[in-house]
């Protein structure tokens, strides 16, 4: 079925249901990034298949919102669609909200299924067209009925984080969110987020790919834990040490019921920004709502000892793998035919012989030339291209091993640059290596430290349309919260202090259209420095060990500290990496990290 005769038939559903306008994000149940197949219902119904994205129909037009990162792969996807590409953030890029006050008329119905969308989200609408008393109807899933061969739930095994990785058991976790409760005074936690309750129970599964969760839902109150989830997900050892330890499982389906006969005068605390519109109408009228963030979410983001040391250990065995790809795509570019789709196969190769290696933490992206200009773009048998032996290669890869995530991006010289492309690299490079070298006083938060990366670019009157850093998971989710590092901040958003364990991404890029791309990321980890008069200081170290491309650096545009600190870097990468490679291998390594005077 085309894109514009599903649409045809949603709004002939629209019409049986009275529904004016039909919301279909990009979420599954939990407000997860990325979500399983059974929840790509935005994805059928468009034809786009990025990670961020809403889309609204009316019964004349349809619209499509996402963000920076895809702005050009949503532009081609959507041709021929009918749907039109709303740039979120753009100039003259109305909000979603605006877009319905202005299209629909008073006392109309705006439908969605309210599972898949927040309360928060709900809300933010009502409040633009509360004025024209349009109301909502969360209960109806109309692609479910379009979408006859919709693949089902998946219900992959859960497996068991030992705690020498985690740090703390789940015992322990559970203990300091009970506190937290009680220092708020809530009787009960509701937590829908996937990667919070994997992070609690020191479990992961595989019903997302590439982010080793598994599907369900936690109440949580001072006497009782239980778990909402497929019971045949669980292994017998699994399922016996949750029962000693007091924990329940209770069918997936269940929570709804569960809410809905939460005691009368107690207090539940849930977030309205993660939980779904269809569970927070079930709340009971008397019981007091405590809306903030999850207590899990802070906790998650602040590594353990154990967890730190793991990741240092994960991001070696990676940057072995990163690094013997790099040096066999240089290698062999100009010798046979290699294309991003088996590029990006060799590349899986190398990982899967490193020592617990688990899989991909997303889908790797390797773009050749003009497809690096597109910052989310994924090769697939459609688009592949054949790499030459000039312009860049923009890699952006990263794995899950048994000892934590890794996710890096570099740009990668295949053959003679011109001094353009040099010129931009380096500048990108400056703005890396500037923040990577950041020392702060505690209390500064990404927004505080973003200018650090961007200011190279902007000397130029250039930029890019992405955030400069996220945080990462262990072995959860790739891009983590609650800390970035962007200037820009939500309204309504919290700027987050960065905190000792904490990691986050430094990926400053560049990107023209139809030419090329540049990024390079490292992850970096927060740590305490020195303290004195002044306050406690704060340093970045970084995690990534992989080389910078020095064929594409121009030296003369770097100063005396910024070509200190790239040696310095690269010292450190030779050190780590050298032992873990063959004499070719190493040969090649000290020439790309020699230093540069």
């Amino acid at each position: 079925m085309r894109i514009d005769e599903k649409l045809t038939r949603l709004r002939e559903l629209m019409n049986e249901n009275s529904f004016s306008a039909y919301i279909i994000p990009t979420d599954d149940f939990h407000s997860s990034e990325y979500v399983g197949d059974y929840f790509k219902a935005r994805e059928y119904m468009s034809g786009f298949t990025g990670s961020a994205g809403t889309l609204v129909v009316l019964q004349d037009k349809a619209a499509l919102w996402t963000d920076g990162r895809y702005f050009l792969q949503a532009a081609r996807q959507l041709q021929g669609s009918t749907i039109e590409l709303m740039r979120s953030g753009q100039p003259d890029v109305p909000k979603i909200e605006e877009y319905l006050e202005k299209n629909l008329g008073e006392k109309t119905v705006i439908g969605f299924d309210g599972r898949t969308v927040t309360k928060r989200f709900v809300e933010t609408i009502g409040d633009k067209t509360d004025a024209k008393q349009i109301s909502f109807d969360g209960s109806k899933d109309l692609v479910d009925v379009i979408w006859t061969d919709r693949p089902p739930l998946s219900k992959k095994p859960v497996w068991e984080l030992h705690v020498k990785y985690a740090g703390k058991s789940r015992e322990d976790k559970i203990k300091e969110v009970r506190a937290k409760m009680q220092e708020e005074k809530a009787d009960q936690l509701l937590v829908t987020a996937l990667d919070e309750i994997a992070w609690l129970f020191n479990l992961r599964g595989g019903d997302i790919a590439h982010t080793p969760v598994f599907l369900s839902y936690l109440l949580l109150t001072k006497e009782q834990i239980t778990l909402f989830a497929h019971e045949e997900i669980f292994p017998v050892q699994i399922l016996e040490r949750l029962t000693q330890e007091g924990v329940t499982i209770k069918p997936y389906e269940e929570i709804g019921q569960a809410v809905g006969n939460m005691p009368a005068g107690t207090k539940v605390w849930l977030d309205s920004g993660t939980v779904n519109y269809r569970l927070t109408q079930k709340v009971p009228k008397d019981v007091e709502i405590l809306d903030q963030e999850s207590p899990i979410v802070l906790m998650k983001a602040v590594k353990t000892p154990e967890e730190m040391r793991h990741m240092r250990a994960a991001h070696i065995k990676d940057g072995v793998a990163v690094t013997r790809f790099i040096h066999w795509l240089k290698t062999n570019v100009d010798r046979e035919t290699v294309t991003e789709v088996g590029a990006a196969g060799k590349l899986e190769m190398l990982r899967s012989q490193m020592e617990g290696y688990l899989e991909p933490s997303f889908s790797s992206i390797i773009a050749y030339g003009p497809h690096g200009a597109i910052v989310h773009y994924a090769p697939t048998q459609e688009s592949d291209v054949e790499m030459k032996a000039k312009s860049f290669c923009l890699a952006d890869v990263g794995g899950h091993y048994q000892e934590g995530t890794t996710d890096i991006t570099r740009t990668i010289a295949l053959g003679d640059l011109t001094e353009e492309e040099k010129r931009y690299y380096t500048t990108v490079l400056r703005g890396n290596l500037a923040l990577g070298a950041a020392k702060f006083v505690e209390g500064v938060s990404g927004q505080n430290l973003d200018v650090l990366a961007r200011g190279p670019l902007w000397e130029l009157g250039m930029d890019y349309n992405h955030g400069t850093g996220h945080g990462v998971g262990y072995i959860l989710g790739v891009h983590e919260g609650p800390q970035r590092i962007h200037w820009r901040v939500a309204p309504g958003a919290k700027s987050i202090p960065l905190e000792e364990g904490m990691i986050v991404s430094d990926e400053p890029g560049l990107y023209l259209e139809g030419r090329f791309g540049i990024r390079l990321e490292n992850l970096v980890l927060c740590r305490k420095g020195e303290k004195n008069d002044h306050g406690q200081f704060l340093y970045l170290e970084p995690l990534t060990m992989v080389p910078f491309d020095r064929e594409a650096i121009l030296p003369e545009l770097m100063t005396e500290k910024e070509l200190e600190c790239l040696n310095r870097y690269h010292q450190r990468v030779y050190e780590a990496l050298s032992p873990h490679l063959d004499e070719e291998e190493q040969g090649w390594l000290k020439e790309m990290t020699a230093r540069i005077q």
